[in-house]
């Protein structure tokens, strides 16, 4: 058939476009007219995933490619759920002034506890501290306490600590200071501190390790101490024979004594 001598149609112009042709091309002008208004990194409900489809975080839908999303975003479904969010974060008082946003608050639409944005602030420095070493008077086991001053910390703010071992860290050489392990402390403004402790294992039963925040003065405390080695195991025979009669220390089992 000869598309190029029909009706209407140009010298060397190829044939008349049909209705799909036309379809398409109506699609990508207007796909093309969205895009210089309308900017997709601001909708909060768009999501490229990792295999390059576009989805809607409100209606759960998924795009061949962004004029799909447009299309989608114009749509009655997309329209109305819309509609209900926004009524709902109205009912519920959650509604960023500036950006006309919903703000999720203690918890999500569906009970999720939603994960509040980290706030880069200036550092002011580093808290003042005290170390004492601690023995305890029974168990005979060695122990540190901390005692960590924050004159400026915010009204909201708990410290954390957590402890990382010498492999984690990239500061100093993990194979000269492997026999050491590190006490981390942070809390903003301050910047974080770290404590190089021995790496023992450390007795976490609740009268021998605690933590305690005293918001009246401002000041963290924390409290250690190490579990007793087994060839340390001698320590507490000598003590119990110490304390105790001849009788008592060999119920308790001290090696070389007999009835």
């Amino acid at each position: 058939m000869d598309f190029q001598n029909r009706a209407g149609s140009k010298k060397g112009g190829g044939g008349v476009a049909g209705f799909s042709e036309t379809n398409a091309d109506r699609r990508e002008r207007l796909r093309k007219l969205a895009l210089e208004t309308i900017d997709l990194e601001k909708d909060p409900y768009f999501f490229k995933n990792h295999l390059g489809s576009f989805e809607c975080k409100l209606c759960l839908t998924v795009h061949v490619n962004d004029g799909s999303y447009l299309a989608h975003t114009q749509g009655r479904k997309h329209q109305t759920n819309l509609a209900r969010r926004a009524a709902r974060d109205q009912r519920e008082g959650r509604t960023d002034p500036i950006t006309g946003l919903p703000i999720t608050g203690a918890t999500g639409a569906l009970g999720v506890s939603a994960i509040q944005v980290r706030k880069n602030l200036m550092k002011i420095g580093r808290p003042g501290y005290r170390i004492t070493k601690i023995r305890d008077p029974v168990s005979r086991q060695e122990g540190l306490r901390f005692q960590l001053q924050y004159p400026e910390i915010g009204t909201e703010i708990v410290p954390r600590h957590r402890f990382m071992s010498a492999f984690e860290q990239r500061i100093e050489n993990a194979m000269e200071n492997k026999q050491f392990q590190y006490l981390l402390v942070a809390a903003e403004p301050y910047e974080a501190v770290a404590f190089k402790i021995p790496s023992k294992e450390i007795d976490r039963r609740p009268a021998k390790f605690w933590t305690h925040y005293d918001k009246d003065t401002n000041e963290y405390f924390l409290q250690l101490l190490f579990k007793v080695d087994k060839k340390d195991d001698r320590c507490k025979y000598l003590e119990c024979f110490r304390r105790t009669s001849i009788d008592d220390a060999i119920d308790a089992g001290v090696p070389g004594l007999n009835r």
